[in-house]
């Protein structure tokens, strides 16, 4: 019963950080912080996502979206200067990793190898 662990769609203490492929909110906020570049804040990547995807999301999803890549280890913050428009607050930016990327690529190319053969598929 010991090695049906290993047959059984993965071995979870073989799997190595960022092989799992990113959720669907993770996929779309790090997509965001990548497109935006140098001006990826929580409020930017929001925006970012709605006006691309459509989709309504909470600030409070997008920052603690933006907590959980950090601690993953696929994106870094870096607080920005302080500015008047935000009552001398300064902004938290944030940056894509290598670690970042690579978890973008493995996603896509699991989408791809998913959807691949779908183009003749009806939906009913």
């Amino acid at each position: 019963m010991v090695g049906l662990s290993n047959h059984l769609l993965y071995n979870i203490k073989d799997m190595k950080k960022g092989q799992d492929p990113l959720g669907s909110l993770e996929h779309v906020v790090l997509l965001s912080v990548m497109r935006l570049g140098t001006n990826a804040y929580g409020v930017s990547v929001r925006r970012d996502i709605q006006g691309t995807t459509g989709r309504d999301i909470s600030i409070g999803a997008v920052y603690a979206t933006l907590m959980r890549m950090q601690s993953k280890g696929f994106i870094r913050s870096y607080t920005g200067e302080p500015t008047a428009e935000r009552g001398g607050r300064a902004k938290r930016y944030f940056r894509m990793t290598a670690g970042g990327e690579s978890a973008l690529r493995n996603t896509h190319e699991i989408i791809l190898k998913m959807s691949a053969g779908l183009k003749g598929l009806q939906v009913s």
